[in-house]
């Protein structure tokens, strides 16, 4: 899973998103509907920061990427939404946080899901 977070994001939006992941049903059953969540077919999520997916791509042929929190603030709440994942029951590994990584991905099946946790009013 690849996790960037953005300006207005907090420890209350990582766990909405950690618990909403644990619970989606995104995994074929017996009938191959999507029925099943991590926890029911034994799954692990591997998260990885990635700031880039703030990337602001409307301007020029430049990313901008303002949107991002800087590490100092995207840290403590990537390292949160981790934390909720293992509290929820699900084996987590972590990357490096800000440190170039080659991950190796291997799609096994036709979906693909962008999840963008709207900022919490206070």
């Amino acid at each position: 899973m690849l996790v960037g977070a953005e300006r207005g994001d907090d420890g209350v939006a990582a766990e909405e998103a950690a618990r909403k992941i644990a619970g989606l049903r995104i995994f074929e059953d017996a009938q191959a509907k999507m029925n099943l969540a991590l926890a029911d077919v034994g799954g692990g999520v591997l998260v990885v920061s990635q700031f880039t997916l703030a990337a602001d791509l409307s301007r020029g042929r430049r990313p901008g990427f303002e949107r991002a929190l800087p590490a100092s603030e995207a840290r403590p709440i990537y390292e949160h939404f981790a934390r909720t994942l293992e509290i929820l029951g699900l084996p987590v590994a972590i990357g490096a946080f800000g440190e170039k990584m080659e991950v190796e991905l291997v799609n096994d099946g036709p979906a693909t899901f962008v999840m963008t946790v709207e900022p919490t009013s206070s």
